[in-house]
């Protein structure tokens, strides 16, 4: 019997876990299902006779490396700052790791201890990264061996809300890790390829520098620049290509409204409130306008000329309906304004019980052939059938499955830090996210 040790139980799981369950008799696993909240992983693991619950805490030494010890194979979803501890056991007790977060500087640094002690560490093989790794590199490599000279890629994913659930001017709904989302982008300056010529958007500008794509049958959306997209030139393979971007999807309006936000500086999770407990949200707002304001009228309108915008705006109906001109006393006592933000739109942009979400990926490469310009489209879009059956769940959990069963029956032979971009890996997960209505939708047109 081979041992599987799942670590985290949230919401990105719950596919992961089912899947594993669902094979667990087939290829003789047991599932051990590690959360800090146990009741959440009961729940997942519903008393399936080849599954169980346990308590689990990252920071308790002794306990993870007892867990993982015992296992054969570890698959992380905890939040990405922990996978480094859980790497460090992985290698003390040869045991292979799977992981949906990019790779860090620190867990690269582990490549050539993993392949000495032949081990596999796959990580980015989630959604975003992950899918868009996987149906990118397809694309390429076909392209490629069509002698296609390839002169643009653009990769965009957005976790968004379906059409039938979009009920709120800002059309989007929390569907995955809400601090992630409020803090999107802070984690450094976005840089991306244009004609071979480094580009960068510091993050006091990044949601207004966007563009807008169509996708067939569901519209426009916004695309804004993802991280560092040049590393990704070598990573892909793809050298020569002049222009490079992976980013990120939103409806239409979302973008230049987060940009309110960000440049009130309400995004923030930095600065420490002086006694939160004594504010309202129209009291924060206020206290992000510059005190030497003379402009005249109701906070709204101040606000408004601050941001250069009409006070009957879009953009200021959408602050407007979060309330950050309410006298509603901050939430749950935040310490930072990013957590008051948080605190307000986790109640806005609930997801309902019967609410679906919605994943949308959209590919576009450029290429030269036979002395004709041409542009491949690839789409993906996944719908979720509840917020307790998610897509995000399904894109997220299914690739680390598909590639946790690849490992323990012997399917790939890889070792070390990895990312999923050689077709040994991605040809039979994707084969099999198709059994799952994970699929893309491709045309090539001239252009």
């Amino acid at each position: 019997m081979k041992n599987i040790l799942v670590l985290g139980a949230g919401k990105s799981a719950t596919d992961l876990i089912a899947y594993l369950l669902n094979y667990a008799s087939q290829y003789d696993w047991f599932v051990t299902v590690g959360d800090y909240d146990v009741q959440t992983a009961l729940k997942k693991v519903n008393n399936h006779p080849r599954g169980k619950a346990v308590f689990f805490d990252v920071h308790d030494t002794d306990a993870r490396a007892n867990y993982i010890y015992t296992a054969d194979i570890v698959a992380s979803v905890l939040p990405a700052a922990f996978h480094i501890l859980v790497a460090h056991d992985c290698l003390r007790f040869g045991k292979h790791l799977i992981t949906p977060s990019y790779v860090s500087a620190q867990e690269r640094a582990l490549d050539a201890d993993f392949k000495n002690a032949g081990l596999l560490f796959m990580g980015e093989i989630g959604l975003d990264p992950g899918i868009d790794h996987m149906s990118l590199m397809k694309m390429i490599h076909h392209l490629r061996s069509q002698n296609a000279q390839i002169t643009q890629v653009r990769s965009y994913c957005g976790a968004l809300i379906a059409p039938e659930s979009d009920n709120n001017p800002w059309h989007y709904k929390f569907t995955w890790a809400p601090m992630n989302v409020v803090l999107a982008g802070q984690g450094g300056t976005a840089q991306y390829l244009q004609n071979g010529s480094p580009r960068y958007i510091p993050y006091n500008r990044l949601f207004a520098q966007h563009e807008v794509y169509e996708v067939p049958g569901y519209g426009a959306f916004e695309a804004y620049a993802n991280r560092d997209s040049i590393p990704y030139r070598h990573i892909y393979q793809i050298e020569d290509v002049p222009t490079l971007l992976r980013g990120t999807l939103r409806k239409g309006g979302f973008c230049n409204a987060w940009q309110a936000l960000v440049t009130l500086g309400l995004t923030d999770n930095q600065l420490q409130l002086t006694n939160p407990a004594a504010l309202t949200y129209a009291g924060l707002t206020e206290a992000f306008l510059p005190a030497n304001t003379t402009e005249p009228g109701s906070l709204p309108q101040k606000t408004a000329a601050f941001l250069g915008i009409h006070p009957q705006s879009e953009i200021m109906y959408r602050l407007n309906w979060l309330g950050l001109f309410s006298d509603i006393p901050l939430k749950n006592n935040p310490q930072t304004p990013a957590q008051a933000l948080l605190h307000l739109l986790s109640e806005k942009w609930k997801l309902e019980p019967d609410d679906k979400d919605m994943i949308v990926m959209l590919h576009k490469v450029n290429y030269q052939m036979h002395g004709a310009h041409r542009a491949h489209t690839s789409v993906m879009v996944v719908t979720g059938a509840d917020a307790d059956n998610t897509a995000i769940a399904a894109t997220v959990g299914l690739p680390m499955a598909i590639m946790t069963k690849l490992a323990l029956t012997n399917s790939i032979q890889l070792t070390g830090v990895q990312i999923p971009v050689m077709p040994q890996v991605y040809e039979p997960i994707l084969t099999e996210l198709q059994n799952y209505g994970i699929t893309f939708t491709n045309t090539d047109e001239a252009v």
